[in-house]
């Protein structure tokens, strides 16, 4: 029998990272869920297919292979047999990755290989719909949120990391119209699911978020 966490939130909250880390502590697979939905995006993006045409996104995804591999425990997301974890952490993918995100034939295709994977292996799932539609009865469910404030001045310091010469302004404006996107689309919104252990992650550090996380499951006796 396998166990499942899920942890659902809005972009910017650490899903990513703070999945990665309690996969670890408890010896867990991660998928990140995000991940895929980038990969359909930049295959839009590659194919000069606009995200507001929904048909052509649709019939693009049908002939798109995305499929996830296990490289040295680490997720790899592969787009058509190619590696793009390098290519799809950019905030044009990001965007593209929201908006062709609340297609109900891409959710379709990408939810039942999230949930195939999650059948045979103890996992940490990251993603907004993930303890509503993929994993409803995860053992363990966590919304993790934090302020649109905090979360946009993390990205901003991300892609200054990168070298990169973001605008604070652009990326809090985006973040907030992505918000809004992700908990007003009809299909599968990000929602806080009644029985999800609320996190907010605002002020804490990512070792204590880690830390509440991984306790919550113990507290489960699993």
């Amino acid at each position: 029998m396998s166990y499942q966490i899920a942890i659902d939130g809005p972009a910017g909250a650490g899903k990513s990272t703070i999945a990665k880390l309690v996969s670890k502590e408890l010896g867990f697979v991660y998928v990140d869920t995000g991940a895929m939905y980038r990969a359909m995006a930049l295959n839009c993006l590659n194919n000069g297919i606009d995200k507001n045409d929904e048909e052509s996104v649709v019939a693009l995804c049908e002939k798109t292979d995305v499929s996830i591999k296990y490289i040295d425990g680490e997720q790899a997301v592969f787009l058509n047999g190619e590696n793009v974890n390098g290519l799809i952490r950019t905030p044009e993918v990001g965007n593209v990755a929201s908006s062709i995100s609340v297609y109900g034939k891409v959710r379709e295709k990408l939810v039942s290989l999230q949930q195939s994977l999650a059948v045979s292996e103890n996992v940490v799932m990251g993603g907004r719909d993930i303890g509503s539609v993929v994993l409803p009865n995860a053992d363990l469910k966590i919304y993790l949120d934090a302020d649109v404030n905090v979360r946009a001045k993390r990205r901003f310091d991300e892609l200054v990391q990168k070298g990169e010469a973001p605008s604070f302004d652009t990326i809090l404006e985006e973040m907030k119209e992505r918000d809004y996107r992700d908990t007003h689309r009809d299909n599968s919104p990000l929602v806080r699911v009644p029985d999800a252990v609320y996190v907010d992650s605002s002020y804490m550090t990512i070792e204590e978020v880690k830390d509440a996380i991984s306790e919550e499951f113990r507290k489960l006796g699993k």
